[in-house]
């Protein structure tokens, strides 16, 4: 397998999980107790008896594999290592490299964002033959988006309303193109509705928002190589996080602080 400079010390890993998981002091993920006594790299809680390694009550419990070698996977999809190029690189099978991308779209954090002011909404039709429908708003000028994905081939204005209600601050400007969907949709939701109509090459109010779509198409594409119905949902997430959290992708450091954390047994 071949190893990075930038990959740390077996040592230096466990020292970074240690101090996202526990902080300066070690505690028993049950109890929360410092009465902690280690032996032969597992530790156990004299108050409750909990036995407990570094990585037993997080997502990353069934580790099998050296620490440099997870953490060379993870620097591969922090820096939106395309899969086949992973796997040259790592020396792992294809199937092996999915499932730890798998893992790590698997625990991105909750999210909900309140778009306001300023919207640009539209839909698109992802996954070819038994593919869905993603609605999708951006506030202009910033990292902000909301999207939503549909189980089937398009969105009705029943849904695109619901959607506003969920994500859409009342009172902001709303621009779209000029779908059906969209007609008289400030009648019953309080914006102020502006309307591109493409057919007359008008795309000044709703570009940034059209210009995702293609964006989100190129990012599939290029790290995973196709759009699959199955993986979508996930494939959208990651891409809503590399975009409006790019924070949490500039190493895997970054990353496991942003989704690692203690959960009690039980």
């Amino acid at each position: 397998m071949y190893h990075l400079e930038q990959i740390p010390t077996e040592a230096k890993i466990q020292k970074f999980l240690k101090q996202i998981l526990f902080g300066k002091h070690l505690f028993c993920p049950q109890c929360k107790s410092f009465n902690v006594v280690c032996y032969e790299k597992r530790y156990r809680c004299r108050k409750c008896r909990t036995k407990f390694s570094l990585l037993s009550h997080t997502w990353l419990k069934d580790v099998r594999i050296e620490l440099k070698s997870f953490w060379l996977i993870l620097w591969c999809f922090t820096n939106q290592m395309p899969v086949k190029q992973t796997l040259k690189l790592t020396g792992l099978s294809e199937k092996g490299i999915r499932h730890w991308f798998d893992l790590f779209r698997a625990n991105l954090p909750e999210h909900k964002e309140t778009l306001e002011h300023i919207i640009q909404l539209d839909e698109a039709y992802f996954g070819g033959w038994g593919g869905r429908a993603l609605l999708m708003g951006k506030q202009p000028g910033t990292r902000k988006l909301a999207y939503q994905l549909f189980p089937k081939d398009s969105v009705n204005r029943a849904e695109a309303l619901a959607f506003l209600n969920k994500f859409v601050k009342p009172g902001s400007k709303l621009n779209t193109d000029g779908g059906t969907i969209y007609k008289g949709i400030d009648n019953y939701f309080p914006v102020m509705h502006t309307v591109d109509i493409h057919k007359k090459f008008e795309f000044t109010n709703t570009s940034e928002i059209e210009g995702m779509f293609g964006v989100l198409r190129t990012f599939i594409r290029r790290m995973y190589h196709h759009v699959s119905d199955e993986k979508l949902d996930e494939y959208v997430c990651e891409f809503y996080f590399r975009f409006c959290r790019p924070e949490m992708f500039k190493s895997p450091h970054e990353y496991l602080k942003n989704t690692l954390y203690l959960v009690p047994s039980g």
